[in-house]
């Protein structure tokens, strides 16, 4: 009645299940991983961590879309703003 299958599985259908299981628990835990790493820490919605105002005005004044009188200006006004 049940003889479909042989003596069982055999050899090919036990590496099989192994390996499936194997990579079904492997991208769970990097799922998990992946959701944990996403949530963590002040991010925006690129992905990437939320630069602060100042980091903002030092990128520009490096790239040299403001002066120097214009970036100390504007960096004392956020200075005094934030307290």
């Amino acid at each position: 009645m049940m003889d479909w299958y042989g003596n069982g599985m055999g050899t090919g259908g036990w590496v099989f299940m192994i390996t499936a299981m194997t990579i079904f628990w492997g991208l769970v835990i990097l799922a998990g991983v992946m959701i944990f790493r996403g949530n963590s820490g002040r991010r925006n919605g690129s992905g990437t961590p939320d630069r602060g105002p100042v980091e903002i005005l030092d990128e520009r004044f490096a790239r040299g879309e403001i002066d120097r009188e214009d970036y100390e200006a504007r960096k004392t006004a956020l200075k005094a703003s934030a307290r």
